[in-house]
């Protein structure tokens, strides 16, 4: 069984038993269709939606989806994630942030960040200088910068701690 919510408010319950797909209990009589211009086709107990999917992050298992010029934010919850749940557990919390270190010796150029800011995946946090080339040092999970290590225009080792995360 999934739990599915829908913009953090609506929950439903979604499994698949005997060829016959059921929410919140109820059978449902439903058909979904990926069509090759990227776009959802999807029956529901009679109704014709046409969806897009906009957005998909399989690792906080959230899910973007335009329907019919609406978009809805559906957050998906596995079994192991229910009973994690249940037992006052969680997976996100379990992951321990590495900090930022120089991937080899250099200048750092421009730090981008400060502490106490929320950073995406993607975000550029430090610009460090080596063999004579600017590298973008960037973000490789969501996370707030908890301390920079480093100032701007000094030399630091391969190894050094530059940023550090929570």
């Amino acid at each position: 069984m999934l739990q599915i919510s829908v913009d953090n408010h609506t929950l439903f319950s979604v499994k698949h038993e005997d060829d016959t797909w059921y929410i919140n209990e109820q059978a449902a009589d439903w058909d979904l269709r990926f069509l090759p211009n990227g776009l959802v086709s999807i029956l529901y107990n009679g109704r014709s939606f046409t969806a897009i999917i906009e957005n998909v992050d399989r690792e906080k298992k959230e899910l973007s989806l335009r329907v019919n010029g609406q978009v809805y934010q559906l957050h998906i919850k596995e079994p192991i994630d229910l009973l994690l749940s249940s037992m006052g557990l969680d997976m996100k919390a379990g992951k321990k942030l590495e900090p930022v270190k120089a991937p080899m010796p250099g200048m750092v150029l421009k730090i981008l960040v400060e502490a106490g800011q929320k950073i995406n995946k993607g975000d550029g946090m430090l610009i460090l200088e080596a063999m004579k080339m600017e590298n973008v040092l960037k973000a490789s999970h969501d996370a707030t910068v908890k301390a920079i290590k480093v100032r701007e225009k000094t030399a630091v080792e391969k190894g050094a701690v530059l940023i550090e995360l929570e």
